[in-house]
């Protein structure tokens, strides 16, 4: 193969590296293209193509994230990954780890750890990349990383649920309750813990602060949604980051959010709403999020 058929062949891959690493499908994209920049213009050809571009985009994406560090401090509100419709690297053998990895729930544990941990632990957990692999990836002895795998899973294992590979059916019912504004359907399904959380950057209308509790958040969603679709708002089912979600959308099919739920022992667990405009162009053109709010808030004040 030339260089452009051996690059193509492993973009799937890379770009998987790359969001685990980052959280952010356009970030992931750039780290992408990068490495075919730099692979290009090598003037040597690498021993194993894999490996050379595996590493690669891994370095990209480490300083990436060094940098994203600060701004995600600065971040207004909660800060969520891009929502990530489908993964393209599929790999039978590692079908559990690729799913579980990509999970809204696991990537905001992933930004628990350092840039070097969460490039160790992707690569070898989610991957399995040799320790000589990962080692000449991340600039450290195989010694070193393993130290460093060590410390990533003691995070990672402290908090990580397991999903539920059987969700659908529930999310099937979750979403036909929203439509219909039910409190009472959705209170069934949801914990008693629950929380329902936006992440709008400061760039669309979100909550002030997370939403607790069964009681709490029923009324909520079965409140607004129903509003939502008086104005001609929908929304679509899709696997969102492998977890049951939808995308919602203005009458002019652009894209206002992306919902997620995590769903554990036969209950949503928690909710994430996706606003930030930043976050959703991948998706399609994005909508005026606050001109839908402001269409709401008009249409509960008319008289019926």
């Amino acid at each position: 193969m030339n260089k452009v058929e051996e690059f193509e062949e492993l973009r799937p891959l890379l770009f998987s590296i790359a969001y685990r690493i980052l959280g952010s499908v356009s970030e992931a994209e750039d780290a992408v293209q990068e490495t075919w920049l730099r692979f290009d213009g090598s003037t040597t050809r690498p021993t194993s193509a894999k490996a050379y571009l595996s590493a690669t985009v891994t370095r990209i994406s480490i300083d990436v994230l060094r940098s994203a560090r600060v701004r995600r401090e600065e971040y207004v509100g909660p800060w969520f990954p891009e929502p990530l419709l489908s993964d393209p690297y599929q790999d039978p053998a590692r079908a559990v780890e690729l799913a579980d990895s990509v999970s809204m729930a696991a990537l905001l544990l992933l930004e628990r750890l350092s840039p070097l941990e969460r490039a160790v632990f992707v690569l070898r957990e989610v991957f399995a990349f040799g320790f000589d692999e990962i080692a000449t990836a991340v600039g450290r002895s195989e010694a070193a990383c393993r130290q460093l795998l060590v410390r990533a899973r003691r995070h990672m294992e402290a908090g990580r649920p397991r999903f539920e590979a059987d969700r659908q059916e529930l999310a099937t019912r979750f979403f036909d309750a929203l439509k219909d504004g039910d409190v009472g359907a959705l209170r069934n399904l949801l914990a008693a813990d629950v929380q329902f959380v936006g992440d709008g950057g400061g760039k669309a209308p979100q909550l002030a602060k997370a939403v607790m509790g069964a009681e709490n958040v029923a009324r909520l969603l079965g409140t607004v949604f129903p509003w939502l679709l008086r104005i001609d708002v929908s929304f679509e089912l899709h696997e969102v980051n492998g977890q049951p979600g939808a995308v919602f959308r203005e009458r002019d099919g652009k894209v206002l959010q992306a919902l997620v739920l995590d769903v554990l022992d036969g209950q949503v667990q928690a909710i994430r709403a996706v606003i930030n405009p930043d976050k959703l162009g991948h998706l399609g053109p994005v909508g005026d999020a606050w001109a839908v709010d402001r269409e709401v808030r008009q249409a509960r004040r008319r008289p019926n």
